[in-house]
Order: C-alpha cells, then structure tokens, then sequence
C-alpha cells in the first residue's frame, strides 16, 4: 500500500532528510585522491550519529557499511574498503539517514580532482534528469509522467538507464511502494496524491543498460563496463509540485545549473 505521511511524521523525515544532506555536505568536503572509501564511509557515520540519528542501510538487508559507494563503472551498492580514489575517478556515494523510525535517502555522484569531458557530461546528464523527472512531481500527475520524462531525457543524450534499478517510496522503511522506475509511459501509472514521500533517483549508463553483481553479491557493475552515475533526492509531493527533504544547501538546483 503507498502511504500519504501525517504532519507528525513529515516532521521526522524532514529532520532524516537534513541529516542526509549534512551527511553529504561533509563528505564532500574530504573527496580528494588519496582518500579512501572506508574513510569517508567513517564521516558519514558519524555525522549522522552527532545529529541524534542512526544510518539507514548499516544492516539493512545485511549491507555492512553506513553508506554505499559506486566507483566509474560501478552503479549502486558498492561497500566502502580500502579502495584509493584516484584523480578523474566519479564516486556515486548513496546516504540514508534514519531520525526517530523515519528515513531520508539521498545519492550523489561527485568528481574526484579533474574528470574528463565524458564523465563531466554523464554527471550533468543524470543531475538534470533528476530535475527533469521532479518537475513532474505534483499531486494529480501519475508515476509514468515522471518515469517518462527522465528516461526521455537521458535517451536524448544517447545515455542508458539499468531497467533492474529503480526508484522507490520512503518513510518508516527504507523501500517502500511504489517501485519508480527511470523509463515509461506518460499518463500510466499510480496517482500522485498529496503527503506522498517518494525517493527518485536516474542511474544512468554510458554504454548499455545491462548489469551484474559481484562476487561479494553487493555491488552492481554495468556489464560493458561503461562509466555509471546516480543522483537521488527524497521529496515530498505537494498540491502543486514537490518539496526536497534532503535539499543540500550548497547544491544547484536548476537545470544545467
């Protein structure tokens, strides 16, 4: 059942959405070469637990770490580590935040030193799809017209999203209904209504869609082993559009901003 959150619990996931994107807020600060994941893994950690909150996904099905993070050809789920960020690697770092029972989910893909005009259009791409899909995002549209218009716009790029991953509900879980894929059909689909919460987040491929997990049954690759970039935003659907929870102060959030 997809679920429209009371005042009360609005309150609480706004609260988990600033503490995701304060989470990001830092951890950006301290992406560099040199780092490695497990290290900024550790900030985010405890940048969610100075603010009275616990993270999202440390447990969460099994997952080990606090956040997920997806280096170049990786799409989601990768486990922080020992891994070394290398100048021109893109890093998708995806952040859940859990205040009071109630979560806020965020990713972001970010650059480490100086990328290359390939990966820097991939991460522009897949930012402005993002937009692109919430500017459909009001009470009275359907799911479709969001799903449509991201896909749209990243096919227009000659870009690919991965039909197995997708978008999702949030509130007291993580994952709830509706599934919000990255492609579809306009005008299908579950109906917007007011005091939804919804997590919407185009991953997007280089190369070709298809992907497959690894041997530590975790993180997920693109198969032609192309560049992956992911961007998501937890928000609230309102009368006449949407509202970011987990609106990061320092971000853009204009088109081709």
């Amino acid at each position: 059942m997809i679920s429209t959150k009371s005042p009360r619990e609005l309150l609480l996931m706004k609260e988990a959405g600033r503490i995701t994107a304060l989470a990001h807020e830092e951890v950006k600060k301290m992406i560099r070469p040199g780092t490695t994941t497990l290290m900024l893994d550790k900030l985010i950690e405890d940048t969610i637990r100075s603010q009275g909150a616990l993270p999202s996904f440390k447990g969460l099905y099994g997952f080990p770490n606090a956040s997920c993070m997806s280096i170049n050809n990786e799409l989601v789920h990768g486990i922080p580590g020992k891994t070394v960020l290398k100048n021109g690697d893109i890093i998708s770092i995806d952040i859940g935040a859990c205040y009071q029972g109630y979560h806020g989910d965020s990713a972001w893909t970010y650059a480490v030193g100086e990328i290359d005009a390939s990966a820097q259009k991939l991460l522009q791409v897949t930012k402005d799809a993002l937009f692109v899909g919430l500017a459909q995002v009001k009470a009275g549209n359907r799911l479709g017209d969001v799903s449509h218009a991201i896909g749209e716009y990243v096919f227009s790029f000659g870009f690919s999203v991965p039909a197995d991953y997708t978008g999702h509900g949030i509130g007291s879980s993580v994952h709830e209904e509706p599934i919000i894929p990255n492609f579809g059909t306009a005008g299908l689909g579950v109906l917007l209504k007011e005091g939804m919460t919804l997590a919407i987040e185009p991953m997007v491929h280089i190369g070709k869609p298809f992907t497959k997990v690894l041997e530590n049954n975790w993180t997920v690759v693109t198969k032609d082993g192309s560049l992956s970039a992911h961007f998501e935003h937890t928000v609230l659907v309102t009368k006449d559009g949407y509202e970011i929870l987990t609106r990061n102060m320092e971000e853009d959030h204009s088109i081709n901003g």
